[in-house]
Protein backbone atom coordinates (compact mmCIF):
# COMPACT_ATOMS: atom_id res chain seq x y z
CA UNK A 1 0.00 0.00 0.00
CA UNK A 2 2.88 2.38 0.72
CA UNK A 3 4.09 2.17 -2.87
CA UNK A 4 0.61 2.80 -4.22
CA UNK A 5 0.28 5.90 -2.05
CA UNK A 6 3.68 7.15 -3.22
CA UNK A 7 2.66 6.77 -6.85
CA UNK A 8 -0.58 8.62 -6.13
CA UNK A 9 1.40 11.50 -4.62
CA UNK A 10 3.68 11.65 -7.64
CA UNK A 11 0.63 11.99 -9.89
CA UNK A 12 -1.11 14.44 -7.55
CA UNK A 13 1.84 16.83 -7.45
CA UNK A 14 2.86 16.57 -11.11
CA UNK A 15 5.48 13.94 -11.91
CA UNK A 16 6.92 14.70 -15.40
CA UNK A 17 5.34 11.51 -16.75
CA UNK A 18 1.86 13.01 -16.39
CA UNK A 19 2.53 15.08 -19.50
CA UNK A 20 1.79 11.92 -21.47
CA UNK A 21 -1.82 12.54 -20.42
CA UNK A 22 -1.90 16.15 -21.67
CA UNK A 23 -4.09 15.44 -24.75
CA UNK A 24 -6.73 13.86 -22.51
CA UNK A 25 -6.65 16.83 -20.15
CA UNK A 26 -7.16 19.15 -23.11
CA UNK A 27 -10.18 17.10 -24.17
CA UNK A 28 -11.49 17.19 -20.59
CA UNK A 29 -11.10 20.97 -20.59
CA UNK A 30 -13.15 21.43 -23.77
CA UNK A 31 -15.92 19.05 -22.67
CA UNK A 32 -16.34 20.65 -19.23
CA UNK A 33 -16.10 24.18 -20.64
CA UNK A 34 -18.81 23.41 -23.20
CA UNK A 35 -21.03 22.00 -20.49
CA UNK A 36 -20.67 25.15 -18.37
CA UNK A 37 -21.48 27.34 -21.38
CA UNK A 38 -24.62 25.33 -22.15
CA UNK A 39 -25.91 25.96 -18.63
CA UNK A 40 -24.89 29.62 -18.71
CA UNK A 41 -26.75 30.41 -21.93
CA UNK A 42 -29.80 28.36 -20.94
CA UNK A 43 -29.54 25.47 -23.39
CA UNK A 44 -29.34 23.27 -20.30
CA UNK A 45 -31.35 24.36 -17.27
CA UNK A 46 -30.55 23.90 -13.61
CA UNK A 47 -33.37 22.69 -11.35
CA UNK A 48 -34.19 25.07 -8.48
CA UNK A 49 -35.84 23.24 -5.54
CA UNK A 50 -38.26 24.85 -3.09
CA UNK A 51 -35.47 25.27 -0.53
CA UNK A 52 -32.10 27.02 -0.66
CA UNK A 53 -29.12 24.79 -1.43
CA UNK A 54 -25.64 24.91 0.10
CA UNK A 55 -23.09 22.92 -1.90
CA UNK A 56 -20.03 21.70 0.01
CA UNK A 57 -17.54 20.53 -2.59
CA UNK A 58 -14.05 20.88 -3.98
CA UNK A 59 -12.27 21.34 -7.28
CA UNK A 60 -9.96 18.36 -6.80
CA UNK A 61 -10.59 14.63 -6.64
CA UNK A 62 -10.35 12.76 -3.37
CA UNK A 63 -11.41 13.61 0.15
CA UNK A 64 -10.50 16.97 1.66
CA UNK A 65 -12.64 17.01 4.79
CA UNK A 66 -16.09 17.82 3.40
CA UNK A 67 -18.01 15.49 5.73
CA UNK A 68 -17.13 17.36 8.98
CA UNK A 69 -18.15 20.62 7.30
CA UNK A 70 -21.51 19.16 6.25
CA UNK A 71 -22.07 17.95 9.81
CA UNK A 72 -21.12 21.34 11.28
CA UNK A 73 -23.54 23.15 8.97
CA UNK A 74 -26.30 20.64 9.70
CA UNK A 75 -25.82 21.05 13.45
CA UNK A 76 -25.79 24.85 13.22
CA UNK A 77 -28.96 25.20 11.14
CA UNK A 78 -30.78 22.52 13.10
CA UNK A 79 -29.92 24.40 16.31
CA UNK A 80 -31.72 27.53 15.08
CA UNK A 81 -34.87 25.60 14.32
CA UNK A 82 -34.54 24.79 10.63
CA UNK A 83 -35.34 21.40 9.16
CA UNK A 84 -32.12 20.42 7.41
CA UNK A 85 -31.86 17.91 4.60
CA UNK A 86 -28.57 16.44 3.39
CA UNK A 87 -28.19 15.36 -0.22
CA UNK A 88 -25.54 12.95 -1.49
CA UNK A 89 -24.84 11.07 -4.67
CA UNK A 90 -24.31 7.93 -2.60
CA UNK A 91 -20.92 7.16 -4.07
CA UNK A 92 -19.74 3.63 -3.31
CA UNK A 93 -23.23 2.33 -2.59
CA UNK A 94 -25.48 0.19 -4.76
CA UNK A 95 -29.08 0.94 -3.92
CA UNK A 96 -32.00 -0.69 -5.72
CA UNK A 97 -33.99 2.55 -5.80
CA UNK A 98 -33.64 6.35 -5.76
CA UNK A 99 -34.24 8.75 -4.21
CA UNK A 100 -33.49 6.87 -1.00
CA UNK A 101 -33.83 8.13 2.54
CA UNK A 102 -30.83 6.79 4.46
CA UNK A 103 -31.21 5.40 7.96
CA UNK A 104 -28.52 4.71 10.55
CA UNK A 105 -29.15 0.98 10.12
CA UNK A 106 -28.55 0.90 6.34
CA UNK A 107 -25.44 -0.87 5.09
CA UNK A 108 -22.69 1.34 3.69
CA UNK A 109 -22.45 -1.06 0.73
CA UNK A 110 -25.98 0.00 -0.26
CA UNK A 111 -26.00 3.72 0.48
CA UNK A 112 -22.31 4.69 0.55
CA UNK A 113 -19.99 5.25 3.49
CA UNK A 114 -20.40 9.02 3.80
CA UNK A 115 -24.24 9.08 3.64
CA UNK A 116 -24.33 6.29 6.22
CA UNK A 117 -22.05 8.28 8.50
CA UNK A 118 -24.07 11.47 7.96
CA UNK A 119 -27.33 9.72 8.78
CA UNK A 120 -25.91 8.31 11.99
CA UNK A 121 -24.32 11.56 13.20
CA UNK A 122 -26.53 14.42 11.99
CA UNK A 123 -30.05 13.43 13.03
CA UNK A 124 -31.18 15.02 9.75
CA UNK A 125 -32.90 13.55 6.71
CA UNK A 126 -30.17 12.22 4.41
CA UNK A 127 -31.19 11.35 0.85
CA UNK A 128 -29.02 9.72 -1.82
CA UNK A 129 -29.64 10.04 -5.53
CA UNK A 130 -27.21 10.08 -8.48
CA UNK A 131 -29.63 12.59 -10.03
CA UNK A 132 -29.15 15.32 -7.46
CA UNK A 133 -31.99 17.47 -8.79
CA UNK A 134 -34.42 14.61 -8.16
CA UNK A 135 -33.01 14.07 -4.68
CA UNK A 136 -33.28 17.78 -3.88
CA UNK A 137 -36.89 17.83 -5.03
CA UNK A 138 -37.66 14.90 -2.73
CA UNK A 139 -36.04 16.64 0.25
CA UNK A 140 -37.89 19.90 -0.36
CA UNK A 141 -41.31 18.69 -1.53
CA UNK A 142 -41.76 15.35 0.23
CA UNK A 143 -39.67 15.77 3.39
CA UNK A 144 -40.35 19.52 3.68
CA UNK A 145 -36.79 20.57 4.43
CA UNK A 146 -36.07 24.28 4.93
CA UNK A 147 -32.49 24.10 3.69
CA UNK A 148 -30.56 21.48 1.72
CA UNK A 149 -26.86 20.79 2.24
CA UNK A 150 -25.37 19.01 -0.76
CA UNK A 151 -22.37 16.82 0.05
CA UNK A 152 -20.11 17.30 -2.98
CA UNK A 153 -21.58 18.20 -6.36
CA UNK A 154 -19.85 21.52 -7.03
CA UNK A 155 -19.54 20.54 -10.70
CA UNK A 156 -23.11 19.18 -10.85
CA UNK A 157 -24.60 22.22 -12.57
CA UNK A 158 -27.96 20.55 -13.13
CA UNK A 159 -28.82 21.56 -9.54
CA UNK A 160 -29.19 25.25 -8.73
CA UNK A 161 -27.25 26.34 -5.66
CA UNK A 162 -27.46 29.44 -3.48
CA UNK A 163 -24.15 28.96 -1.63
CA UNK A 164 -20.98 27.31 -2.91
CA UNK A 165 -18.27 26.23 -0.47
CA UNK A 166 -14.93 24.64 -1.35
CA UNK A 167 -13.09 22.53 1.22
CA UNK A 168 -9.33 22.12 0.75
CA UNK A 169 -6.57 20.40 2.69
CA UNK A 170 -2.88 21.24 2.83
CA UNK A 171 -2.35 19.71 -0.60
CA UNK A 172 -4.21 22.72 -2.03
CA UNK A 173 -4.55 22.17 -5.79
CA UNK A 174 -1.68 19.71 -6.14
CA UNK A 175 0.03 20.11 -9.48
CA UNK A 176 -2.66 22.49 -10.70
CA UNK A 177 -3.32 20.28 -13.72
CA UNK A 178 -6.77 19.18 -14.86
CA UNK A 179 -7.81 15.54 -14.92
CA UNK A 180 -6.35 13.14 -15.86
CA UNK A 181 -2.95 14.90 -15.79
CA UNK A 182 -3.63 16.12 -12.28
CA UNK A 183 -6.31 16.19 -9.59
CA UNK A 184 -8.39 19.18 -10.69
CA UNK A 185 -11.99 18.87 -11.86
CA UNK A 186 -12.04 22.58 -12.70
CA UNK A 187 -9.34 25.21 -13.06
CA UNK A 188 -8.04 27.32 -10.20
CA UNK A 189 -10.13 30.24 -11.52
CA UNK A 190 -13.13 28.54 -9.87
CA UNK A 191 -11.76 29.40 -6.43
CA UNK A 192 -12.56 33.05 -7.08
CA UNK A 193 -16.20 32.40 -7.94
CA UNK A 194 -17.37 30.36 -4.94
CA UNK A 195 -18.64 31.98 -1.74
CA UNK A 196 -15.95 30.72 0.63
CA UNK A 197 -12.91 28.46 0.93
CA UNK A 198 -12.58 26.28 4.02
CA UNK A 199 -9.09 25.02 4.78
CA UNK A 200 -8.56 21.74 6.56
CA UNK A 201 -5.03 22.82 7.40
CA UNK A 202 -2.93 24.22 10.24
CA UNK A 203 -2.13 27.52 8.52
CA UNK A 204 -3.94 29.76 6.06
CA UNK A 205 -2.48 29.10 2.60
CA UNK A 206 -1.74 31.69 -0.05
CA UNK A 207 -2.67 31.68 -3.73
CA UNK A 208 -1.29 33.44 -6.78
CA UNK A 209 -4.80 34.09 -8.11
CA UNK A 210 -7.77 35.86 -6.53
CA UNK A 211 -9.89 33.59 -4.34
CA UNK A 212 -13.08 33.77 -2.27
CA UNK A 213 -13.05 34.62 1.46
CA UNK A 214 -11.02 32.01 3.34
CA UNK A 215 -11.61 30.32 6.69
CA UNK A 216 -9.59 27.84 8.71
CA UNK A 217 -11.35 24.75 10.01
CA UNK A 218 -10.23 23.10 13.23
CA UNK A 219 -10.97 19.41 13.55
CA UNK A 220 -11.54 18.54 17.19
CA UNK A 221 -11.17 14.86 18.05
CA UNK A 222 -13.49 13.23 20.54
CA UNK A 223 -12.94 9.97 22.44
CA UNK A 224 -12.20 6.78 20.56
CA UNK A 225 -15.34 4.69 20.11
CA UNK A 226 -15.40 0.90 19.93
CA UNK A 227 -16.57 -0.26 16.51
CA UNK A 228 -18.34 -3.38 17.80
CA UNK A 229 -19.88 -1.76 20.89
CA UNK A 230 -20.21 2.05 20.49
CA UNK A 231 -21.17 2.41 24.17
CA UNK A 232 -17.49 1.77 25.02
CA UNK A 233 -15.17 4.77 24.64
CA UNK A 234 -11.51 5.39 25.44
CA UNK A 235 -9.40 8.51 25.81
CA UNK A 236 -6.25 8.65 23.72
CA UNK A 237 -4.22 8.25 26.93
CA UNK A 238 -5.57 4.71 27.30
CA UNK A 239 -3.74 3.74 24.09
CA UNK A 240 -0.58 5.72 24.82
CA UNK A 241 1.46 2.72 25.98
CA UNK A 242 -0.03 0.20 23.55
CA UNK A 243 1.18 -0.83 20.13
CA UNK A 244 -1.50 0.17 17.64
CA UNK A 245 -2.18 -0.31 13.97
CA UNK A 246 -4.06 2.31 11.98
CA UNK A 247 -6.08 1.97 8.78
CA UNK A 248 -7.62 4.75 6.70
CA UNK A 249 -9.58 4.67 3.45
CA UNK A 250 -9.91 8.43 2.99
CA UNK A 251 -8.56 11.03 0.58
CA UNK A 252 -5.39 11.62 2.62
CA UNK A 253 -4.63 8.68 4.95
CA UNK A 254 -1.33 10.28 5.96
CA UNK A 255 -3.23 13.18 7.51
CA UNK A 256 -5.12 10.79 9.81
CA UNK A 257 -1.97 8.87 10.75
CA UNK A 258 -0.21 12.14 11.58
CA UNK A 259 -3.14 13.21 13.74
CA UNK A 260 -2.83 10.00 15.77
CA UNK A 261 0.90 10.53 16.23
CA UNK A 262 0.28 14.10 17.41
CA UNK A 263 -2.04 12.58 20.03
CA UNK A 264 0.92 10.63 21.38
CA UNK A 265 -0.04 7.22 20.03
CA UNK A 266 2.52 4.59 19.08
CA UNK A 267 1.65 3.37 15.59
CA UNK A 268 3.54 0.19 14.78
CA UNK A 269 1.80 -0.25 11.42
CA UNK A 270 -0.16 2.04 9.12
CA UNK A 271 -2.32 0.78 6.26
CA UNK A 272 -3.36 3.51 3.79
CA UNK A 273 -6.28 2.46 1.59
CA UNK A 274 -7.84 4.15 -1.45
CA UNK A 275 -10.65 6.60 -0.72
CA UNK A 276 -13.99 4.73 -0.36
CA UNK A 277 -12.13 1.41 -0.14
CA UNK A 278 -14.45 -1.61 0.06
CA UNK A 279 -13.08 -3.43 3.11
CA UNK A 280 -13.23 -7.11 3.89
CA UNK A 281 -12.15 -8.99 7.01
CA UNK A 282 -8.64 -9.60 5.68
CA UNK A 283 -7.98 -5.83 5.74
CA UNK A 284 -8.30 -5.67 9.52
CA UNK A 285 -5.03 -6.37 11.37
CA UNK A 286 -4.89 -8.15 14.70
CA UNK A 287 -4.47 -6.26 17.95
CA UNK A 288 -5.54 -2.69 18.59
CA UNK A 289 -6.72 -1.06 15.36
CA UNK A 290 -7.53 2.64 15.03
CA UNK A 291 -9.53 4.04 12.11
CA UNK A 292 -11.69 6.94 10.95
CA UNK A 293 -15.43 7.01 11.45
CA UNK A 294 -15.89 6.64 7.70
CA UNK A 295 -13.96 3.36 7.83
CA UNK A 296 -15.94 2.17 10.85
CA UNK A 297 -19.32 2.24 9.09
CA UNK A 298 -17.92 -0.17 6.48
CA UNK A 299 -16.19 -2.68 8.77
CA UNK A 300 -18.72 -2.90 11.61
CA UNK A 301 -20.09 -6.29 10.48
CA UNK A 302 -16.69 -8.04 10.64
CA UNK A 303 -14.55 -5.89 12.94
CA UNK A 304 -13.02 -7.55 16.01
CA UNK A 305 -13.46 -6.26 19.55
CA UNK A 306 -10.24 -4.21 19.59
CA UNK A 307 -11.19 -1.93 16.68
CA UNK A 308 -11.75 1.76 17.47
CA UNK A 309 -12.72 4.83 15.48
CA UNK A 310 -12.08 8.51 16.14
CA UNK A 311 -15.02 10.89 15.62
CA UNK A 312 -14.08 14.49 14.81
CA UNK A 313 -16.01 17.74 14.76
CA UNK A 314 -15.30 20.78 12.57
CA UNK A 315 -15.10 24.11 14.38
CA UNK A 316 -15.49 27.22 12.21
CA UNK A 317 -15.38 30.90 13.10
CA UNK A 318 -18.62 32.79 13.78
CA UNK A 319 -18.01 35.12 10.82
CA UNK A 320 -18.13 32.09 8.52
CA UNK A 321 -21.73 31.42 9.55
CA UNK A 322 -22.51 35.15 9.26
CA UNK A 323 -21.38 35.05 5.63
CA UNK A 324 -23.48 31.96 4.86
CA UNK A 325 -26.52 33.45 6.62
CA UNK A 326 -26.24 36.58 4.49
CA UNK A 327 -26.25 34.45 1.33
CA UNK A 328 -29.23 32.39 2.54
CA UNK A 329 -31.16 35.53 3.49
CA UNK A 330 -30.60 36.83 -0.04
CA UNK A 331 -32.04 33.52 -1.26
CA UNK A 332 -35.20 34.17 0.75
CA UNK A 333 -34.61 32.13 3.92
CA UNK A 334 -36.23 34.47 6.43
CA UNK A 335 -35.13 32.58 9.57
CA UNK A 336 -31.48 33.64 9.16
CA UNK A 337 -31.94 37.36 8.47
CA UNK A 338 -31.16 38.46 12.03
CA UNK A 339 -28.44 35.93 12.73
Amino acid sequence: MTGATSNHDKWYFGHPAVWLLAPFSLLFFFITALRRVLYKVGVKRAYKPNAPVIVVGNISVGGNGKTPVVLALAEYYSSIGLKVGILSRGYGGKSDFYPRLVTHTDKASEVGDEPRLLAGRSGCDVVIDPKRARGAKYLADELHCDVIICDDGLQHYALHRDVELVVMDDRKVGSGYLLPMGPLREGQWRLGLVDALIHNARNMPTFDNAVAPQFLMTLVANKFVNVVDPTITHDASEFAYSSCSAIAGIGSPARFFQQLKHMGLNLTNTFPMPDHHAYDASDIPRGTVLMTEKDAVKVKDFAHEDCWYLPVEAHLAADFYTLINTKLAQAGLAQVKNR
